[in-house]
């Protein structure tokens, strides 16, 4: 029975290693469908003296501009009002937003506004790369905190001068893709590779009838459909998306010094090396032991001299002795840390338990495999962020 059992670990250790799966939706995009930024600039108004200094620059002319448009002529007139802020409107337009779609926008103050809290902003115009106008946004600002202040104490809870206003644009153009026209779709992987590309373009040919995909290189798959293909774009995607691959990744670790940690992915290798990893620190302290004379001693002679014997450090002066020596104490310490062989990595759980057997932190460890990468016994690209 217990031979059995050995067999069976052996076995089961000796079984190649399955790449994990991803579905195609999961680990890439189509091409030409992605989201398109938005921006615009706006005021926010109905803030509690925590706006901009209106007095001049770009705040008084927007404010100006604003009211001239509702009918009020406020050129030349001095404006004060330290309850508006002038900022910038930001948002994501993802692909295939109708006309009446909610999208959420960002806030943030370009002028000297201390806080945008409970402030309203007014309709705001977001326009995409080409200049058009695609959404309008308008609405209450949500900031996720506070800040007050006064008598020159200050208190504040996340960053007061950014918000957000959820579902605060109205889509206003769609962005139009002719689908039906085309014939082709690009599939482009959202992290480049040879092996998962050449992967993904095989099984797209096994799985769907009447299609032709062709690896184009490390990032982008040519999917064409043939004149017998049943159906178009969106048919051939949806068929697509739900295809599961095996995803192959390179050797990467990842260090960040600033807080010590440390990842490594699965296919992280290390060869037979030695790793000894330890701490030497020396400590001197050196202490004046000062020895006075006696009480009625005899006074030093007029005339004479202090001397020093230079063998022993003792100061010696005539009649009454003031004796100074010098106590010195050397310590050296050690971690016991012995010179350990690290085997030939199979996967990484074997790394890490080899090196947990050394006792290392996650900061010792940056150092350790730092110094393997240099002897060129670490089979992966170190990464330091």
């Amino acid at each position: 029975m217990k031979g059995r059992l050995i067999w069976l670990i052996v076995l089961i250790l000796t079984l190649p290693i399955r790449a994990e799966s991803a579905r195609i939706k999961d680990i890439a995009n189509i091409g030409g469908v992605r989201d398109n930024q938005l921006i615009g600039y706006g005021l926010v108004v109905g803030l509690a003296g925590t706006g901009d200094d209106v007095k001049n620059g770009f705040t008084k002319e927007s404010l100006s501009n604003m009211l001239s448009r509702q009918g009020l002529s406020m050129r030349g007139k001095d404006l004060k009002s330290d309850n508006t802020a002038a900022v910038m409107v930001t948002a994501v337009l993802p692909p295939f937003a109708k006309s009446g779609t909610r999208i959420d926008v960002m806030v943030s103050s370009i002028g000297d506004a201390s806080s945008l809290q409970g402030g309203t902003l007014l309709m705001t115009p977001l326009k995409g790369a080409d200049g058009e106008i695609y959404a309008v946004a308008q609405g209450a600002v949500s900031l996720g905190g506070y800040s007050a202040g006064g008598g020159g104490a200050t208190v504040s809870k996340n960053h007061s001068s950014v918000g957000r206003i959820t579902n605060g644009a109205l889509v206003e153009r769609e962005l139009r893709y002719d689908l039906d026209e085309s014939r082709t779709i690009l599939v482009n992987l959202n992290q480049p590779d040879f092996t998962t590309a050449s992967r993904l373009a095989a099984l797209i040919g096994q799985q769907i009838k009447n299609v032709e995909a062709k690896q184009q290189d490390g990032r982008s798959i040519v999917v064409h459909m043939k004149e017998d293909f049943k159906g178009g774009f969106v048919e051939l995607a949806s068929e697509m998306e739900g295809i599961d691959v095996p995803v192959d990744t390179a050797a990467v670790v990842v260090m960040n010094e600033k807080t010590g940690t440390v990842v490594m992915g699965e296919n992280v290798r290390i060869s037979t090396v030695a790793v000894a990893h330890g701490n030497l620190s020396i400590q001197i302290r050196e202490e004046a032991r000062i020895s006075q004379p006696l009480p009625f001693s005899p006074a030093t002679p007029a005339g004479s001299s202090i001397t020093k014997d230079k063998a022993s450090g003792t100061i010696v002066a005539p009649g009454g002795q003031t004796v100074v020596t010098r106590d010195r104490q050397v310590g050296v310490g050690e971690e016991k840390n012995q010179l350990m062989v690290v085997p030939n990595g199979v996967t990484i759980a074997d790394v890490v338990r080899a090196l947990n057997i050394i006792g290392v932190t996650p900061r010792d460890l940056i150092t350790i495999l730092q110094t393997i990468k240099a002897a060129g016994a670490l089979q992966a690209d170190l990464k330091v962020i």
